[in-house]
């Protein structure tokens, strides 16, 4: 009954982190604290499961492209403030968690592209042994994201970079490792949520909600509750998948409806 009691308050935790997190809604300036002509620009970093023990990335720099001046062909590249650099873990980066990068009021205007800057620090790790990863792109000139929105004075924006692992790890002839970043950019204002909890939790389970052109996936974290954000309205089906060492067989749910700005909560699924 305790563990009962503990997994509901950590799923009302968690749904009502998803409904801060994600759904960021107009209001003027006085209320939300954003200074007269600017927007509220929020970056965060998450990660689709992959089949590996860590991946580390370097984080370096979270870059704007904006609307070029009047005489310009293109504007240029601007750094965001105070961005949260470092290595990061992907894989910790499942199950509904991520991680803020920037968090910056900038003036309201045409956002035109987002750069992620890596750093040359980066690494996967297999059977516990490190391998260093090259990424000649990243930390060239940066992976270039298409926002391509008109960000409004005194509203808040959040777009979460969802890293595909597996996409984004290439293995070369000669038993190396290429990073080439994969990324699913979302504006959390324009999506949606699965939430729910998969019993018994006592093994992470592999959640993945696709249809025809949308694939999104996490794992359960360790009282077994997850969270995919970043979902794009529409009809999906979601299977759960259990750690094969369960013997549990594989859990369809067909017609999962997520509407925008909302978050849908399958509520608990019980492996057989």
């Amino acid at each position: 009954m305790k563990r009962t009691m503990k997994n509901l308050k950590l799923k009302s935790l968690l749904l009502a982190a998803v409904v801060a997190f994600g759904f960021t809604s107009c209001s003027d300036d006085d209320e939300n604290g954003v200074e007269e002509g600017n927007a509220q620009l929020t970056v965060r970093m998450t990660d689709a499961p992959g089949d590996y023990d860590e991946v580390w990335v370097d984080v370096q720099d979270v870059m704007i492209k904006t609307e070029a001046a009047v005489g310009e062909e293109e504007a240029e590249w601007e750094s965001l403030s105070n961005v949260e650099t470092g290595r990061y873990d992907l894989l910790q980066l499942t199950g509904g968690v991520s991680q803020l990068l920037a968090d910056v009021e900038i003036p309201a205007g045409y956002l035109d592209q987002i750069r992620l800057v890596l750093g040359p620090d980066n690494v996967v790790v297999i059977d516990g042994e490190e391998n260093p990863m090259a990424t000649p792109s990243a930390q060239q000139s940066g992976l270039k994201l298409n926002v391509q929105q008109e960000l409004e004075a005194g509203e808040s924006y959040e777009y979460l970079l969802d890293f595909d692992v597996d996409e984004s790890i290439v293995t070369t002839g000669n038993g190396g490792y290429i990073l080439k970043p994969v990324i699913r950019m979302s504006a959390m204002a324009n999506t949606g949520s699965i939430v729910g909890e998969v019993h018994p939790n006592d093994r992470k389970s592999l959640i993945k909600a696709q249809n025809a052109s949308h694939t999104i996936s996490a794992y359960t974290d360790e009282d077994g509750n997850f969270a995919l954000h970043g979902v794009p309205a529409g009809t999906y089906k979601v299977i759960v998948t259990p750690d094969a060492e369960t013997g549990y067989d594989a859990i369809t749910e067909d017609n999962v409806e997520v509407v925008q700005g909302e978050a849908k909560d399958l509520e608990t699924i019980y492996l057989e």
